[in-house]
């Protein structure tokens, strides 16, 4: 697996700890909002970053997805 999808498997362990979530919950929502994309498009700023950043980083993404949806 590249360095890339290991680091999209972390970013999906820790979401689902902090927001006590199944993994098929995170999934879906991950696909619902299109996450994988941007933990991929943004791996190399990410990546340096530390545990609560990065679950805080994709709450504000989905929150903007959200919003673009609503408008």
């Amino acid at each position: 697996m590249s360095k890339e999808g290991n680091f999209l498997v972390y970013c999906i362990e820790k979401y689902k700890s902090a927001k006590h979530l199944t993994g098929k919950q995170v999934s879906e929502l991950f696909s619902q909002y299109n996450v994988w994309d941007y933990i991929y498009s943004c791996f190399e700023a990410l990546h340096t970053t530390g545990d609560n950043y990065i679950v805080e980083d994709i709450d504000l993404y989905i929150e903007a997805r959200q919003q673009q949806t609503i408008a």
